[in-house]
């Protein structure tokens, strides 16, 4: 079983100095395919950014465009207002100052751990390159397997050895593709916490790429969310959160019930309630964005009629399935406690009107 819990202590990983990564109008695609529709970005030095999207958005493309695995068919990428690619211009990889951690962690199964570290560093004299593996692998608790080889590890621990390996050089900038995507669940959470605490640590930039929200949340300063070769939003996670710029954007970051109304004075009308709702024309078809967490369960006779038609437990909350008139599909409620809650009885319905999200209707 893997454990984290023998994680060198923190502060040992040695410091970088860290670089500004810039994206100008960057352009990519295979064939007809479209990756990247002019992507332009900066990363901060020592910023975590995460480039957040479901599959095929362009976030890994973008990443491989950084390191210089591949060159894009238009636009710059600059590090430190230093071109690495543009038109007339391509600093490999190696070149680059890079650090990359992938999904399947790439190590070499003929290499020892150890070896595996210091593939990275043949600047280095042999003993200058095996002393610095060696704390690499002892930041991130495996000194005791560097002898070892990767087939021995399990995957938590493999994914180490890859983040040592990245880390090894001090690289100014490291680059991480869906690091923990691979991860058992109950180990997923600590390892990310112990990455992202070596991230600090070395003080490069930072891109992980990920399609997980909460993951992007726990570990980035600002969040990129992609859609189809596009930057959809940026901000912190915050912003994305309590801000989405679109429905989409909302859907993405937690389940919402999609209740439909028309504006009029200002407010979207609904069977639900009324909500605000600036910047819509008066009369116009909207969606009122409501979070399970903003629905609260009232007794009968109070607030909105409802009936409770289901309740399941899972654990810390209870979802609850209310339906209200006027409403096709039932609502979907999380509570922390159901007490007293029965389906089939007759309840009322509060809804936390400060958090609900008004968008214009999407296109039929």
């Amino acid at each position: 079983m893997d454990t984290v819990s023998g994680w060198g202590r923190r502060g040992t990983a040695g410091t970088s100095i860290a670089s500004a990564l810039a994206f100008e109008d960057v352009v990519h695609g295979y064939g007809p395919v479209r990756a990247l529709a002019g992507i332009s970005l900066v990363v901060a030095p020592g910023e975590v950014l995460c480039l957040l999207g479901p599959s095929g958005c362009g976030k890994t493309t973008l990443l491989r465009i950084a390191s210089g695995i591949e060159r894009p068919q238009a636009g710059r990428v600059l590090i430190d207002s230093r071109e690495v690619a543009g038109p007339s211009t391509f600093v490999p990889p190696e070149r680059r100052g890079i650090g990359l951690v992938f999904q399947d962690f790439a190590l070499f199964p003929h290499l020892s751990n150890l070896a595996n570290v210091m593939f990275g560093l043949k600047a280095l004299p042999k003993a200058d390159a095996e002393r610095a593996a060696r704390v690499a692998l002892s930041r991130v608790g495996l000194a005791d397997h560097a002898l070892d080889y990767p087939h021995t590890l399990s995957g938590g621990e493999q994914q180490r050895v890859a983040l040592a390996r990245a880390i090894a050089p001090r690289p100014s900038i490291l680059l991480m593709d869906e690091p923990f995507s691979g991860l058992d669940s109950r180990l997923r959470d600590a390892i990310r916490e112990e990455t992202l605490a070596v991230m600090r640590e070395t003080r490069a930039t930072c891109i992980v790429v990920t399609h997980d929200p909460e993951e992007a949340m726990r570990m980035a300063d600002r969040i990129v969310l992609m859609r189809e070769g596009r930057i959809a939003q940026i901000g912190t996670p915050r912003d994305l959160y309590q801000a989405p710029a679109d429905l989409d954007t909302a859907r993405f970051f937690s389940d919402v019930n999609e209740v439909p109304g028309v504006v009029q004075g200002g407010r979207l009308i609904t069977p639900v309630g009324y909500f605000a709702a600036p910047g819509l024309a008066e009369g116009a078809p909207a969606v009122a964005a409501i979070r399970p967490q903003s629905i609260l369960p009232r007794p009968a006779g109070m607030c909105v009629p409802g009936r409770l038609v289901s309740r399941r437990y899972l654990g810390e909350v209870e979802l609850l399935e209310i339906v209200v008139q006027g409403m096709e599909a039932p609502l979907k409620a999380r509570v922390r406690s159901a007490e007293g809650l029965h389906p089939g009885r007759d309840i009322g319905v509060d809804v936390t009107a400060s958090e609900v999200l008004v968008f214009a209707a999407p296109a039929a």
